[in-house]
């Protein structure tokens, strides 16, 4: 029986949060009474005395002024703010790799790891000459009347838009730290589905796969969402503060496509797969946490109320997912893992991304708690079908993480923590805490939501089978050979071993069920 007490008060514990999180958004009730207007007689009001600056006084403001902005227009404060984000969204891609790394088995450690690094060199260059101008230049493409990207031409080899003149998407900061804050996120995005693909895709498959999905999918994606495109102030009004719909739907989705395309590994479901360095997996998570506030609290382009707001809520929602995995797991196998807790917090971190900036810290931690739950059922789905073989998981985490965050911006975006909300070209109108997102007019912003989420699913599907064709075509096949995947992708397709000795990459977590 004692088991069972325990499990019980476990999930006793765990629900608390999410009680404390309802009472607290609770209206209060305010005791019946007169009017606030007719207790008193309004006091008459004097105008204010307007100070009259010295010309000393006059002078120092004006150099103040001056100090605060460079000869450009641009804020000096936010634009050191934006250098440090886009350093820390830098550092998320090796701290990926690490986090996958972790998670294959050692003779594939280090093409997993390779996949982020050709990430970082390849989408760069691919963003500085042609990217960037695809998914934030001036001039845009519409078909059907809806912006779908912008010319290719109009900052190709960055031309223009990336200097020290701000540009209207970032006004406060120079254009090239905005060009520069956008290709971290275009090297991510890629790199995420590589997790998927693990351990039995071609290299240099994966090389050209990212190169065109990155051009024909993610730059479009990101003009419709952030860029005045289609589905955001152009036509659907969606919200997505940080990258639910451009980065996690979209790679999570398109991961999933490309794996049933390459088929399961060799010896799936028969073979121990185990994750070979799991400290490898937390220095992973612990990097992706630490730079996924310059990707949420960034996306703000300024060093503002709304920014410090995002970078709040991105705590304490990856915090309430990395415990409320743990107390799955803890209720589910009797034992909390560090990978499950580590799994938890990134998916924490998806699932907070769009709606960071638009929520309060409560709904933060609501989302937070409901992420895991769904995350590890998805997973656990996965395993009793057995129909595909998404290798770490990022269909499970990224996708269904990105679409519960992307919905439950609709569901709680708040106008008292961003003004933007109560934009007249918005369809949300005005909103208030939770669940008021559901209340009258602000429907429309959880349908705009929904509709931004099933039309990125419907791209992402189109666009990995079209481009992954194309690519199976071009290489001679997406996936190695068998004998290759075999003796492990490290040596066939690098030439290297990640590890030497008898005992080294043994698996982790070897013998214990």
């Amino acid at each position: 029986m004692k088991p069972n007490i325990w499990r019980h008060a476990l999930g006793v514990l765990a629900l608390l949060p999410l009680c404390l999180s309802v009472y607290a958004q609770a209206p209060t009730t305010t005791p019946p009474g007169p009017p606030a207007a007719t207790t008193a007689p309004a006091a008459a009001t004097t105008p204010a005395p307007t100070a009259v600056l010295s010309k000393d006084d006059a002078k120092t403001l004006s150099d103040a002024k001056a100090a605060a902005t460079t000869p450009e227009g641009a804020s000096r404060g936010d634009t050191a703010w934006m250098i440090v984000a886009s350093a820390l969204v830098m550092l998320m891609t090796p701290g990926l790799a690490f986090f996958y790394g972790g998670l294959v088995r050692s003779k594939n450690v280090l093409n997993t790891l390779m996949m982020s690094f050709a990430a970082l060199g390849i989408i760069s260059i691919q963003w500085m000459l042609w990217g960037y101008s695809v998914a934030f230049g001036p001039t845009e493409i519409k078909v059907l009347g809806m912006g779908l990207f912008a010319s290719p031409l109009s900052w190709m080899g960055l031309q223009a838009g990336a200097g020290a003149t701000p540009v209207s998407n970032a006004p406060t900061i120079p254009g090239a730290i905005f060009m520069l804050f956008q290709m971290t996120f275009a090297i991510i995005t890629p790199a995420l589905i590589s997790g998927a693909i693990a351990e039995r895709m071609k290299f240099g498959a994966y090389c050209l796969f990212i190169l065109l999905w990155a051009t024909f999918f993610y730059d479009p994606l990101a003009h419709m969402v952030w860029d005045g495109g289609y589905i955001g102030t152009g036509g659907l009004h969606a919200l997505d503060f940080a990258g639910g719909t451009v980065v996690h739907i979209s790679a999570g989705v398109s991961a999933l496509v490309l794996c049933i395309m390459l088929g399961k590994r060799k010896g799936h479901g028969a073979e121990e797969m185990r994750p070979h360095n799991v400290p490898m997996v937390l220095l992973g998570a612990a990097l992706l946490w630490f730079g996924w506030f310059g990707f949420n609290a960034g996306s703000q382009l300024a060093a503002d109320g709304v920014s410090t707001a995002a970078f709040i809520n991105t705590h304490i929602a990856t915090a309430a997912a990395g415990l409320s995995w743990m107390v799955v797991e803890w209720i589910k196998f009797k034992k909390p893992t560090a990978v499950g807790f580590a799994s938890g917090a990134v998916a924490g971190l998806v699932a907070i991304t769009p709606a960071c900036g638009f929520v309060n810290a409560f709904d933060a931690l609501l989302i937070g708690l409901v992420v895991s739950p769904l995350c590890f059922s998805a997973i656990q789905l996965k395993s009793k079908l057995n129909s595909y073989d998404d290798a770490l998981d990022v269909f499970g985490v990224h996708a269904c993480g990105g679409i519960w965050g992307a919905l439950a911006t609709g569901l709680f975006a708040n106008s008292g923590v961003n003004a933007l909300i109560t934009d007249p070209k918005t369809p949300l109108g005005r909103s208030n805490g939770i669940f008021s997102g559901l209340a009258g007019a602000s429907i429309s912003q959880f349908v705009a939501q929904l509709e931004a989420v099933s039309l990125t699913i419907i791209m992402a599907i189109v666009s990995t089978l079209l481009i992954g064709s194309l690519v199976k075509v071009v290489c001679g096949g997406l996936r190695a050979p068998e004998n290759e995947e075999e003796d492990g992708l490290d040596v066939t397709e690098h030439g290297e071993e990640g590890y030497h000795g008898d005992n080294a990459g043994m698996p982790a977590l070897a013998g214990i069920d």
